[in-house]
């Protein structure tokens, strides 16, 4: 069987020293901004798209790419992280489904959840975590440590 495979987008966005995450209902796990990539757009692109969507802040991604001299192209903002993420394991173990995801860090200047769109998940199931608060959940490894690494990031930007 073909396991397919989708580009997706994650920014975890911080705002002084703390990062947003929210209760996917589906997936039962706290998860930040992000989505899928459309045919249109490009993976940073996606992730602030889904920032908006999701939260209604404008983010400011974190840390810059080099440019190159390149005529016909153009550098683009380089993804903190790169993974792959199995979506639909069958029980003889086979996947289905796989997520290629671009993981960003960006800041935003508010705390204020407002969600553009009557899909997107409602304000109250968003918390911002702090480093202590994230080191004593039950939040997922990989959403911790790109969490901290965030806070990280936004504290050496200034």
């Amino acid at each position: 069987m073909e396991t397919t495979r989708h580009f997706t987008a994650t920014v975890y966005i911080v705002e002084r020293g703390a990062v947003a995450l929210h209760h996917h209902e589906r997936l039962g796990i706290r998860v930040p901004p992000g989505g899928h990539v459309d045919r249109d757009e490009l993976p940073h692109e996606a992730g602030l798209r889904e920032v908006r969507e999701e939260t209604g802040l404008d983010a400011e991604l974190l840390g810059g790419t080099d440019d190159v001299d390149a005529p016909a192209g153009r550098a683009l903002p380089r993804p903190r992280h790169q993974m792959l993420y199995d979506i639909n394991v069958h029980g003889d173990g086979t996947v289905g489904h796989q997520h290629v995801d671009h993981v960003y860090y960006a800041r935003v200047g508010s705390r204020e959840i407002d969600p553009a769109g009557a899909d997107e998940a409602d304000p109250e199931v968003w918390e911002w975590y702090d480093e202590a608060a994230l080191r004593e959940s039950d939040v997922d490894p990989d959403t911790v440590q790109f969490s901290l690494e965030a806070i990280e990031a936004a504290e050496r930007a200034g």
